[in-house]
């Protein structure tokens, strides 16, 4: 398992933008973002594959945030414009999952520890 170190985290006014990366230890296969507010369950937001050919997103986020990766540096961003309230959570990044259910959480095998993003209204 690599290990993920996720930054960029924040506090930003609904509106606003940020862009949070994660680092790799190592070389991964795809990779995804997920999200988890006090009291939720952690939600899938967005994943990538290896080549970045192909990329996943929630319907929540569609439109507003933008994955992307940088096989060079073993790190992969998302891009969050159009920040809204309910944006808030811990973000978390993922990756290797077993399957191509990116969306499953319980399919990635290394997370990392996660940043969080906290919009205001």
């Amino acid at each position: 398992q690599v290990q993920l170190v996720e930054s960029g985290g924040g506090l930003v006014q609904a509106g606003g933008s940020l862009r949070l990366s994660c680092a790799a230890s190592g070389r991964t296969a795809a990779m995804g973002w997920f999200r988890q507010a006090p009291g939720q369950e952690r939600e899938f937001v967005a994943a990538i594959t290896w080549s970045g050919g192909s990329t996943y997103y929630a319907d929540s986020v569609k439109g507003r945030f933008t994955i992307s990766r940088d096989n060079a540096k073993k790190t992969v961003y998302l891009q969050m414009n159009s920040l809204k309230p309910e944006d808030t959570a811990v973000y978390f990044c993922a990756a290797d999952p077993r399957s191509r259910q990116y969306s499953n959480k319980f399919e990635y095998l290394s997370w990392g520890q996660g940043t969080q993003v906290t919009v205001s209204s």
